[in-house]
């Protein structure tokens, strides 16, 4: 897989498959970056690779552009006057280029921007829309919780939230009712770094009550998501959201969470990832959450104090041990 890091130094037919050389001579102007941005964008628009089948091939190959041609070949024999990649291309590069304008930042699986731990869950997204600073958020932990939060998960999470953020880590949640938004407002009150993954595309506001809470984490955090910019909300959407989540962060807090809560399918998503799992003691009372509290990788813990102690350590040995995370080497400024 090293080879999936590597610079791109220049761009050669033997790269992107015989003749594509010629075939993108229309968009030599375009830097590398934007390419393969518009590529992801025209493979996914296609629609003849599920979401995670596009980013594998597109780390696999090492270049979105090339697993399009490859795509496109048949219709270039069919055709031979057209010029499937570059339409496709010009067409992708106009509606990236129009969310850039909009404030929209767009990363895809190759850019050197893109969350490195994402790229070890095989739910990693190809592409992901955000606003607000992108940073090193290696020290990331995800706080979740239901939606019909009780006064004293609403308080753990909070007192989690702020005193995360008053460690210098940053808070992970996804910007629901309940646990989430709790986590999210004690970190800013902190001031302190909220990450809020969304379950909907990110010109959207869901729930619509927290608005207010989405724009305030764009000027002062990050929002990402996986989703079209205008995708609505829908029930398929948060347990993808969940994977990201859990990929994002070094590992998942569960406040409070019934069976069917979607913390609950966070923890169980964590622990495929390899990322530990640490929850309060009262969360016993669920049948689930004592069957998980046997599990490899999860931590009960009977008291604040020694909920941060271990989150510290397991972010001590998950960004220091053998398994960090590589870098991607930044690529060339044109193809």
């Amino acid at each position: 897989m090293t080879r999936i890091f590597e610079q791109f130094d220049s761009v050669s037919p033997a790269m992107y498959g015989g003749g594509v050389a010629d075939r993108l001579s229309t968009m030599a102007d375009m830097p590398v970056e934007l390419c393969e941005r518009a590529a992801v964008v025209a493979l996914l628009q296609r629609g003849e690779l599920r979401w995670s089948d596009v980013a594998l091939a597109v780390l696999e190959r090492g270049s979105a552009v090339a697993v399009l041609t490859e795509q496109l070949r048949v219709q270039d024999t069919l055709f031979p006057e057209t010029d499937p990649v570059g339409a496709a291309l010009a067409d992708a590069k106009q509606m990236v280029e129009e969310w850039e304008k909009a404030g929209i930042a767009v990363h895809t699986c190759l850019d050197a921007l893109y969350p490195g731990r994402l790229r070890g869950i095989h739910q990693m997204p190809p592409i992901l829309f955000s606003r607000g600073a992108l940073a090193d958020d290696r020290r990331a932990i995800a706080v979740v919780g239901t939606r019909q939060a009780s006064d004293q998960g609403l308080h753990i999470a909070s007192a989690v939230a702020r005193d995360l953020a008053l460690n210098g880590m940053t808070v992970v949640s996804g910007l629901a009712k309940g646990i989430d938004t709790a986590a999210h407002r004690a970190a800013l009150e902190a001031g302190g770094r909220t990450v809020a993954v969304i379950g909907t595309g990110i010109n959207r506001f869901y729930p619509a009550e927290n608005r207010a809470l989405q724009e305030r984490i764009t000027h002062e955090g990050l929002v990402i998501s996986q989703f079209w910019p205008d995708t609505p909300p829908s029930q398929r959407n948060f347990p993808m959201r969940n994977a990201v989540m859990s990929g994002y962060a070094a590992a998942t807090v569960v406040v409070e969470a019934p069976w069917k809560s979607g913390a609950r399918i966070q923890a169980r998503l964590a622990l495929e990832h390899g990322r530990p799992v640490v929850m309060p003691e009262q969360l016993l009372e669920h049948d689930w959450a004592r069957e998980y509290a046997k599990k490899p990788g999860v931590h009960v813990v009977s008291s604040l104090r020694e909920l941060l102690s271990v989150v510290e350590r397991l972010i001590s040995e998950l960004n220091t041990g053998p398994d960090s995370l590589p870098e991607v080497s930044p690529l060339a400024r044109s193809c």
